[in-house]
């Protein structure tokens, strides 16, 4: 017997919360039920945290009453967001998955990210990014030889004057030709189609890559199902991940759509901007091929794209203007 099995079992012990000064009437009526949650909102003492679970506990219970919820629907929604939780592994996110899907995740972006008029816009993270990219020196590869047909990507990392943001990180990250992320192959052993990089003094970046295809998002788990349940297609549109950091200046997660995919008007995750649409150039010279470092020469895409940054004070007044005009109470307001 082990030591957990012949232990006493130990004593439950409360969280410390203090009765509420109120009584609450017993919940005859299912509007009773709603107004006492309501009431003990009112006790969460940070501001943000109150403005937050208000709006959260008001529209979810509208949405039980809109929809008269029945209980197998409602064990239903329970057993699929279990299900969501235990697909998810350290290499695979499918509750972040189900939030792209929903629109959520677009939507929390462009409400966090708004923009002035020159700067690159965001995207959505997605479920593939990962912490062990490897360091990518200037003109070097993000894939290994075979992943697909062969792309070039520079430009350069500018501020909102145009001046040039040197020593930027900038991680960047792809499907290969097969439409699969490395995290998706069950023998990977090291990462692939995917780098962290640095802006030089001048502000420049190039590196190797594949040119990205349009795929499928995984279609095994619960959000898979769902699509299926909604008649929604998975797929989205081929796309270059690039995320971007530098002191003083606000994390930029974006990506590049390359022009001409069917998908970039229905992305199953709602990503694409226009501002982020972009042509790539057929490069024929089979001398400029081996410059840059193809192995097997020939042709190649070349993507010319430049980013510009929001300084961290940009991205907060920017901010802080659209929020009052929605009315909304910020974490820093209390």
């Amino acid at each position: 017997m082990s030591d957990l099995e012949s232990a006493p079992p130990a004593k439950a012990v409360p969280n410390g919360m203090p009765f509420p000064s109120f009584d609450l009437p017993l919940p005859d009526k299912p509007e009773i039920i709603t107004a006492n949650l309501q009431k003990l909102v009112e006790l969460t003492p940070n501001p943000r945290h109150k403005f937050i679970f208000k709006a959260l506990t008001k529209h979810l219970h509208q949405f039980v009453n809109e929809t008269s919820l029945s209980t197998d629907e409602w064990m239903a929604a329970i057993n699929f967001l279990t299900r969501t939780g235990q697909k998810c592994t350290p290499l695979r996110q499918e509750t972040i998955l189900l939030s792209d899907v929903l629109g959520v995740s677009a939507l929390v972006d462009a409400i966090n990210n708004p923009v002035i008029e020159g700067a690159t816009e965001s995207s959505v993270l997605g479920p593939f990014l990962t912490e062990d990219a490897a360091d990518v020196d200037f003109g070097e590869s993000i894939a290994s030889e075979g992943k697909g047909d062969y792309m070039y990507v520079e430009g350069r990392i500018l501020t909102t004057d145009g001046e040039p943001v040197p020593n930027a990180v900038i991680e960047t990250w792809e499907t290969d030709a097969n439409g699969f992320y490395d995290t998706q192959y069950a023998d990977r052993s090291h990462p692939d189609c995917r780098g962290r990089l640095r802006s030089n003094d001048d502000g420049r970046f190039g590196y190797r890559a594949v040119v990205p295809v349009a795929y499928p998002v995984p279609g095994d788990g619960p959000v898979g199902e769902l699509l299926s349940l909604l008649g929604r297609h998975n797929m989205r549109p081929n796309h270059l991940h690039i995320m971007v950091e530098a002191p003083g200046f606000h994390k930029l997660v974006t990506a590049l759509y390359p022009e001409g995919c069917d998908y970039i008007v229905s992305d199953c995750v709602f990503g694409v901007k226009k501002s982020l649409v972009v042509s790539l150039k057929d490069v024929t010279d089979d001398e400029e091929a081996r410059r840059l470092g193809f192995p097997r020469g020939g042709s190649f895409k070349l993507l010319q794209h430049d980013i510009v940054l929001l300084t961290e004070e940009q991205s907060a007044a920017i901010r802080a203007r659209v929020d009052e005009e929605r009315g909304v109470i910020t974490a820093d307001k209390h």
